[in-house]
């Protein structure tokens, strides 16, 4: 046999996943599924996965034309010519009340570290309120919860008079505190740590001499990772997205975010008067600002998808 069967007939790293992923896989009949129900969810995740991404399309569609194509042609289809790279290239070059790239770099400032904080304090907090007992644990919880209740608006006078105080208006450090604070990742995390991180391991590893930093570090965060790396997208996403609370914060057009930046486009372009459309420009950025969004689900999905399964078992 040559040495090209040899290398075709082993199975590849791809397909020995693949098999392994099949094995994993319940059949329906023990769910007690029928197959015209799984039919029907089936078109109906469909459908909402189209129109989830039609917007998507559209915009990329969109970033494709000139500003006379984009308001004479087809919106979903492309159109002659195809100036995506030089609207791109518009993009990082336009300078109009600062610059895409700067924009970009503030918001993945913000993004970031806003939701690594949420992340870090999410998980300390969730783990406290659902493995320690202590006075007033429900009532401060419900507190906590409370927050979801009120409208972020009505946030905005008395976090801008505090931040006036503290002199922490158009500063970066107060663009970002606020996206540290996050009631839902409390929640999540406190549910995903009951659920999934055993008292059994903590009680051995206490028997066994651990201090709590210890338990907590070694034991309960790796068992963790698929809700912490849940909460950090969504605090992530939810920071990168934000555009009410860097308004009400911040008046410095250098610490600008990138929905403010967008948004002074779009100004440009209703202005009466105005000889420049940034339509197409507003477009072509936006696209690129959720690029990275798209390409942070894609790489950290695996980690999202683990599931609420993991168990105590580990290497």
């Amino acid at each position: 046999m040559s040495t090209v069967a040899v290398l075709r007939s082993a199975p590849t790293a791809r397909r020995r996943r693949r098999d392994s992923e099949k094995i994993d896989l319940v059949p329906l009949h023990l769910y007690g599924l029928r197959r015209r129900t799984v039919n029907i969810v089936t078109l109906a995740c469909g459908l909402f996965a189209v129109f989830t991404l039609i917007p998507i399309w559209w915009i990329f569609v969109s970033s494709t034309k000139t500003v006379p194509n984009f308001n004479t042609t087809f919106g979903f289809w492309f159109a002659h010519p195809f100036v995506l790279l030089s609207n791109l290239r518009e993009v990082f070059s336009n300078k109009e009340d600062g610059s895409f790239l700067q924009w970009l770099t503030n918001t993945v400032i913000y993004a970031g570290v806003g939701g690594m904080g949420a992340t870090v304090l999410s998980a300390m907090a969730g783990y406290g309120f659902a493995r320690f007992d202590f006075r007033g644990k429900s009532l401060l919880f419900l507190f906590a919860m409370a927050a979801l209740l009120i409208p972020i608006a009505a946030f905005a006078v008395p976090l801008y008079l505090v931040y006036a105080k503290v002199h922490l208006d158009s500063t970066m450090p107060g663009i970002f505190i606020p996206f540290m604070v996050s009631p839902v990742s409390v929640y999540l995390m406190r549910v995903y740590v009951g659920g999934s991180v055993p008292r059994e391991l903590m009680d051995a590893a206490r028997i066994d001499g651990a201090g709590e930093t210890r338990i907590f570090l070694r034991i309960a965060v790796p068992l963790m990772v698929p809700a912490l790396v849940t909460v950090f997208m969504l605090n992530v996403v939810s920071s990168w997205n934000n555009y009410f609370l860097p308004f009400i914060v911040n008046n410095n057009a250098k610490l600008n975010t990138l929905t403010q930046g967008l948004a002074l486009w779009m100004n440009h372009t209703n202005i009466a008067g105005s000889s420049e459309d940034f339509t197409v420009l507003t477009i072509a950025a936006g696209m690129m600002a959720i690029t990275p969004l798209i390409i942070m689900f894609l790489v950290l999905q695996r980690y999202w998808r683990g599931g609420l399964l993991l168990g105590g078992i580990t290497g």
